[in-house]
């Protein structure tokens, strides 16, 4: 390994019943090249075997300081908080319990830090299937690709280093923290966007590395997928309570196409002028809908594929509009 840094990284992770990934996630981490480094657990009162797989592991790896801190509120935020004045590390990860890391995801990120190219650095996420089933891999691909989550450039496999909006399990420069605030303990969702919106106002600069790779294990039924995202939908819209910039522009063109295809189906019951465009906008969404999960499918070699691309791209759109409909509703 190339002599990165000797300054430490703080690990961490909120988890709350990951006893089916904890351990995967947990020996990637521990298997990172870069050595100085301490992982802090936050367990919001998990009732599966989470606390004696983490116990096992911190057992059989007594060279690593593992803490693992209980956390009552059983919030993401308040998690990550306990986490960031727990943490006694130069830098500071935010980690997923749903993930595994590459071997030199750490140290890729702080290689940059330390070049000062950036304040905080994040590889990309490569989608996996959560089972080995066509619905699962189709909402896996689904999530890595732009036609589903837009912009967000660490999820679609871009392999440019630059400067971004977001990245996911970032490395931070402690002193970030220290300058911008810890995250907003209100947000029970979506946290990350309005950290993050709130960093880059103060001028702090986001960077993905490429070569540091994450691994994420994706919902792998309809069902989970439409309720991560309905309430991933809900929260953007209800984090303006705490905070005035908490999305951006990109986040609320799921509830502007929800809101297209209910009004516009109003008004074309009425008016045959709102009818012929309503139909060839909605008739456009659709050919790309068909168009990408064709594609995707001729990729991976199988056709069977292609109905539950074409069911997740739509079930992800709406469900995500439908949450932020539902957030307006309830802040009016």
């Amino acid at each position: 390994m190339e002599k990165v840094s000797s300054k430490k990284v703080s690990i961490i992770i909120p988890t709350l019943n990951e006893e089916k990934y904890i351990e995967k996630c947990l020996n990637s981490l521990i298997e990172n090249d870069y050595e100085n480094k301490e992982i802090i657990i936050v367990d919001g009162l998990s009732t599966d075997n989470t606390k004696e797989i983490i116990d096992r592991i911190k057992n059989e790896n007594n060279n690593i300081d593992i803490k693992i801190i209980d956390n009552e509120l059983k919030i993401t935020p308040v998690a990550l908080n306990i986490g960031i004045k727990e943490a006694t590390g130069d830098y500071i990860m935010i980690a997923g319990a749903h993930t595994t890391y590459s071997k030199n995801y750490i140290s890729a990120c702080i290689k940059r830090l330390e070049e000062n190219k950036c304040d905080i650095a994040g590889g990309l996420v490569i989608t996996q299937p959560g089972k080995d089933t066509a619905i699962a891999k189709a909402i896996a691909n689904v999530l890595s690709h732009p036609f589903g989550v837009g912009g967000a450039k660490y999820r679609t496999c871009n392999e440019k280093e630059e400067y971004v909006d977001t990245v996911a399990y970032g490395i931070y420069k402690k002193e970030v923290f220290e300058k911008a605030g810890l995250f907003k303990p209100e947000l029970k969702r979506n946290q990350d966007i309005e950290m993050n919106l709130r960093l880059k106002k103060i001028g702090m600069r986001i960077m993905l590395i490429p070569e540091a790779k994450s691994y994420y294990y994706a919902r792998d039924n309809y069902n989970d997928l439409f309720k991560n995202n309905f309430l991933n939908g809900l929260w953007v819209i209800l984090s303006t309570h705490y905070s005035k910039k908490a999305y951006s522009i990109r986040h609320i063109v799921p509830l502007i196409f929800v809101l297209f295809l209910i009004l516009g189906t109003i008004a074309s019951i009425f008016s045959g002028i709102i009818r012929i465009p309503f139909l060839i906008i909605l008739s456009f969404y659709v050919f790309l809908s068909i168009f990408f999960s064709l594609k995707i499918a001729i990729k991976n070699k199988d056709f069977k594929l292609f109905f539950p691309m074409l069911f997740s791209f739509w079930i992800l759109h709406i469900s995500y509009g439908l949450g932020s409909i539902y957030g307006l509703f309830l802040i009016l």
